[in-house]
């Protein structure tokens, strides 16, 4: 197996703990009358503005892990040195690093795939550079009528043409994606294409729960099918949704406000045996977080 910073993550112990939860998931024992206990390492945060003060912010939320970008995610912009790199390195609070929006590492599009890749590329390095323990990647999609496997080599060869410069400095996590007929990481089904290509080379799974919801996967046992599938879970968004379930929409809602129930979100949580990032609406973020450590208590 190609050996990558991936790959190295589930047998190494991390800089700053996070690394630990990048091992297979407990067996699920949940069942109606008694709810599966969180796991004790259970790290929780949110995604944060780059913008500003990330580490005093994660602080003031009581969050064990951020999540954020490190240039504008609708640009090319090669991402800057943070002016905090020394304080986000130092911090206790592990980092997430979000990739740009416009990265489409499986477009058939010379122009867009060879950028996206340099991009990756790019953004690896500089979440390396402050000490990010990942860097989340959407799974991409070729355009309607074009070859869907076609897209999902394109993410092979990502890994290969990076393996063959000594491999990614941090975990590249492919998360999965809430809309279009022509994904890379929408339905369940084309990620096991896309795992049986880019598996072997260490890749992580991020788990979107709005994304799943509004892709039409159902989040109940959703856990042990896409383990079954990737064989892990490195880190999970927990967002509601504001849409019904199917809608292929990406709109995020606090977790008691949107269309999926609360106990389900709390049960991947349960089970995953990953990080948590919410990336819900900053108006009830503090609600959503308590709401988490009141259940994980």
């Amino acid at each position: 197996m190609p050996m990558t910073a991936s790959a190295s993550l589930t047998c190494e112990k991390g800089r700053k703990g996070i690394v630990s939860s990048f091992k297979p998931a407990m067996t699920s024992t949940s069942c109606v009358d008694a709810p599966t206990p969180y796991p004790e390492y259970m790290r929780i945060g949110a995604h944060v503005r780059q913008d500003e003060d990330p580490i005093g912010y994660g602080e003031r939320l009581g969050a064990d892990v951020i999540q954020m970008f490190l240039t504008d995610p609708q640009k090319w912009e090669k991402p800057p040195t943070h002016p905090r790199t020394d304080e986000i390195r130092n911090s206790p609070i592990d980092v997430v690093v979000h990739s740009s929006y416009v990265i489409n590492v499986a477009s058939l599009n010379n122009r867009l795939r060879m950028p996206s890749r340099n991009a990756v590329a790019q953004q690896a390095q500089a979440a390396a550079d402050i000490g990010a323990v990942g860097l989340v990647v959407h799974g991409g999609h070729v355009r309607d009528g074009e070859d869907v496997n076609a897209g999902i080599v394109n993410w092979r060869k990502l890994f290969e043409r990076q393996a063959d410069k000594g491999g990614f400095p941090v975990p590249i996590l492919i998360e999965n994606t809430a809309g279009g007929d022509f994904a890379m990481a929408r339905h369940f089904d084309a990620i096991d294409r896309l795992w049986q290509e880019v598996g072997d080379f260490g890749a992580g799974f991020c788990l979107d729960t709005c994304h799943a919801w509004a892709g039409g996967e159902e989040l109940v046992g959703v856990v042990e099918r896409i383990k079954a599938i990737t064989g892990r879970i490195d880190l999970v968004h927990l967002n509601n949704s504001r849409d019904e379930f199917n809608s292929a929409r990406d709109r995020h809602a606090n977790l008691a406000d949107g269309t999926i129930d609360p106990e389900l979100l709390a049960e991947v949580v349960r089970t995953a045996d990953a990080p948590v990032v919410l990336e819900t609406p900053a108006e009830g973020l503090a609600e959503d977080l308590a709401y988490l450590r009141e259940t994980a208590g």
